[in-house]
């Protein structure tokens, strides 16, 4: 599976993804931020703290994670509908 190298907080919710081999995209997580650990980001300057953990793993300070798999799956998708 690929790494996350690079993760960028962007306006409206979403995140600006890049992986180790090339593949990058933006995805909306406006509509997925519900629970315990994912409503505080929708706070924004919480939700401006993004950043990729040791393991190549969106996170939060909150504790709040994504996996990179779904992540990569999910652009790939969004760019073969492109």
């Amino acid at each position: 599976m690929e790494r996350i190298v690079f993760v960028k907080a962007e306006p409206d919710w979403k995140l600006e993804v890049a992986f180790s081999d090339g593949t990058r995209g933006v995805v909306s997580l406006k509509d997925r931020l519900f629970g315990p650990v994912f409503e505080p980001l929708k706070h924004p300057a919480l939700f401006r703290q993004v950043r990729v953990d040791e393991f190549g793993a969106v996170c939060w300070p909150n504790g709040a994670d994504l996996a990179p798999d779904a992540l990569y799956e999910t652009i790939k998708s969004l760019t073969r509908v492109a």
